[in-house]
């Protein structure tokens, strides 16, 4: 049963700021947390969550605008939210970015720290780029986690961002604000890929839990569930990938096991990897393997590709003419896991959503571009779950989204640590 026609047991509120196309909103959703409020900016991810409802049936509580006028809307919901969630706009510390950091008025973290100190929430989930963990933005990511830990004490009118860390990491050592009044903060450095998304996406996400909860991070588990070790070995001598794409071509799946490395089978990290579900790749995807129940996607031909056909009953499973591979780029791999999909400062990078497909003479390349479906498949969108504009804006949401299986995998494990301590039953600390 897809994720869209699910119903899951409430296990708590949400928030979801920046919220795109919906990737993270349906993963926290789909863990069982019931949204109170949704905002986006952006005019076609608005049109995105206005035409899809939530997992289970009902229209998204969608407040449209800039994040920035939300004030009373948040106000009134102080002590009512149990999950904040977000991905503040990445483009200040992407590599696709103008690396303008905090000087870049896309920053939106200064908005993410007013909606913890106004709502006051249980647990916070904030999704961001790996970029935000280079050496050059390392002081700013420190002060992010400060003032995530230390919301409510306010800068002071004329203060640079350092003065303010210096107040915050004073106030911190001498441990002398309330539990009421702080955060216990850690990040993760993910792989969407370890998590079953048929995706290389490397990812910061932080977590954040308020102090007074006494949530403690052994509680807090959101490990990795497969590897690449364990997909090689499955392809190569356990041969079991192969039992689930009998339709390949032995030529293609003789290059495809032929660029494959060589495991150490007696290495005990490489025995612990394969103890772990392999990791998906494009064909599962495409095919249709875990929440797409065996659904295989229809056959994408070199007519539909030149003239840009829908393909089978689908929504956004359109040929795409054009694919040609750029310097310094390579293409999707069938039998790996997709590259990241990325939204771009100009756009959807040409080469960074080309395939190579089975067959060498296709199109005249072997090359053709990944329909807008295929893509959302990748980043574990249902089927059902239709977005809006044209395909270079269907794709930019895409990219910025969140997969929603990871989403789904960070929620699960939010909500296991504060149900650990009876968290959801608490009343909200008082100020």
């Amino acid at each position: 049963m897809s994720e869209l026609r699910k119903k899951h047991p409430e296990v708590g509120t949400c928030v979801e700021l920046f919220a795109g196309g919906g990737g993270l909103a349906m993963g926290i959703h789909n863990a069982g947390f019931r949204p109170l409020l949704v905002n986006e900016y952006a005019t076609r991810a608005i049109e995105t969550l206005q035409t899809n409802e939530m997992p289970g049936g009902g229209k998204w509580p969608l407040k449209a605008g800039d994040v920035r006028t939300l004030v009373e809307d948040f106000k009134k919901l102080d002590g009512q939210v149990d999950v904040l969630a977000g991905g503040p706009p990445c483009q200040p510390f992407s590599l696709g970015g103008a690396h303008k950091g905090t000087e870049d008025e896309r920053n939106m973290f200064p908005q993410m720290f007013r909606a913890i100190q106004e709502m006051r929430p249980k647990a916070v989930i904030c999704e961001n780029v790996q970029g935000l963990l280079r050496k050059s933005f390392n002081p700013y990511f420190q002060y992010i986690l400060n003032e995530m830990r230390l919301p409510f004490i306010e800068r002071e009118a004329g203060a640079t961002w350092e003065e303010h860390n210096e107040v915050l990491e004073k106030l911190l050592a001498n441990d002398s604000v309330p539990s009421f009044e702080r955060y216990d903060v850690k990040y993760h450095r993910v792989n969407a890929a370890d998590y079953g998304v048929p995706q290389i996406r490397q990812r910061v996400v932080i977590v954040a839990f308020r102090a007074d909860l006494e949530v403690g991070w052994d509680e807090f588990e959101p490990r990795g569930t497969h590897s690449d070790e364990s997909l090689i070995h499955s392809m190569r001598e356990g041969g079991k990938y192969w039992d689930r794409h009998k339709e390949v071509d032995p030529e293609a799946r003789a290059r495809a096991i032929a660029n494959l490395p060589k495991l150490d089978l007696d290495n005990p990290k490489t025995k612990e990897k394969l103890a772990l579900q392999p990791w998906r790749t494009l064909r599962d995807a495409i095919h249709g393997i875990d929440e797409f129940e065996g659904r295989s996607l229809p056959f994408v031909n070199e007519k539909a590709v030149n003239e840009k056909e829908q393909v089978g009953g689908i929504s956004d499973h359109f040929g795409w003419p054009g694919a040609r591979m750029y310097k310094g780029h390579t293409p999707n791999l069938l039998d790996r896991p997709a590259k990241t999909v990325k939204a771009g400062v100009h756009g959807v990078p040409g080469g960074e959503s080309v395939m190579m497909t089975d067959d060498p003479a296709f199109d005249g390349s072997g090359y053709r571009y990944m329909t807008v479906r295929e893509t959302a498949r990748v980043m574990t969108f249902p089927d059902e779950w239709t977005l809006a504009g044209p395909r270079g804006e269907k794709m930019r949401q895409l990219g910025n989204a969140v997969p929603v299986k990871l989403g789904k995998v960070f929620a699960d494990a939010v909500a296991a640590a504060l149900h650990s301590v009876e968290a959801l039953k608490k009343p909200g600390g008082k100020r």
